[in-house]
């Protein structure tokens, strides 16, 4: 698994800290039955562009501080952080080709 838990403390150095390769963020929980079906294409996409982007999930229920940091409504949410800004985001289930056509790849 080459996603990483995003969390308020890890924050800073996984996310912000992050330069010169995109940060793909999935807002999720596990009661979310769309989520739950992104889940497995949010991997695929972190194992088969490994090194080229980063991809960091967000437990909404366990992560209140960054849900509401990012105005996080409704999940999933994609949110896409190229040198510590958002740049581009996208609610509910999504195929592949459109997020990785948001993450310029």
């Amino acid at each position: 698994m080459n996603e990483v838990v995003i969390t308020k403390e890890n924050f800073q150095r996984e996310v912000l800290n992050y330069k010169d390769t995109p940060v793909l963020i999935d807002f999720w929980a596990m009661w979310c039955g769309p989520c739950m079906s992104l889940g497995p294409v949010i991997e695929q996409i972190a194992d088969e562009y490994k090194g080229r982007i980063k991809v960091g999930k967000v437990n909404v229920d366990e992560q209140p501080e960054l849900a509401s940091a990012f105005r996080v409504e409704s999940i999933p949410l994609l949110v896409v952080v190229k040198d510590g800004l958002p740049v581009k985001q996208a609610v509910g289930l999504r195929p592949k080709a459109e997020i990785l056509e948001m993450l310029g790849l």
